[in-house]
């Protein structure tokens, strides 16, 4: 498994933004722009807490079983790889939602002298607030997961 690039988030992040500003653009040039829910900053803050707990949870785990605390239950390597794949998958897409509700929020900052607008920038804001804690904590979770490495695999076999 390949581990998470921060340049093709950002990357991702970027490209939405401009995509979803020239959207926001041309959609309000012709029709009334779609409103930002209030439950999207919501969604993306519990996936980032879910995910923190996760890793936090790996993490304490972990801890136990290398101190050799007695009764330490260890981390099946499967749910610590579906943890990650998790992590993975939510970091991106929440890199193309932060990108997409920021583009649209930079749109709607033209138009802070309209209270509705007003309030859809704000709600963009925080969309792309808890984006960041969603691919933050999506880092982190991989970072507690990864094996350690293997330094006898760079050696020439002993004969």
């Amino acid at each position: 498994m390949k581990q998470l690039r921060l340049g093709v988030l950002a990357g991702l992040f970027v490209v939405a933004g401009v995509l979803s500003w020239a959207g926001a653009r041309l959609w309000d040039s012709v029709s009334t722009l779609p409103s930002v829910p209030i439950a999207a900053p919501i969604v993306l803050g519990v996936i980032a807490v879910i995910l923190l707990a996760t890793a936090l949870s790996i993490r304490a785990r972990l801890r136990a079983q290398r101190e050799r605390r007695p009764g330490a239950k260890g981390v099946e390597p499967l749910m610590a790889a579906r943890a990650v794949v998790f992590g993975q998958a939510s970091a991106l897409v929440a890199a193309l939602v932060c990108g997409m509700y920021g583009g649209t929020g930079v749109y709607l900052l033209s138009y802070l002298d309209v209270p509705a607008r007003r309030d859809q920038a704000i709600y963009a804001g925080f969309s792309v607030l808890a984006g960041i804690g969603v691919v933050a904590a999506a880092l982190f979770l991989e970072r507690i997961c990864k094996l350690p490495d293997d330094e006898d695999d760079n050696k020439a076999p002993a004969t």
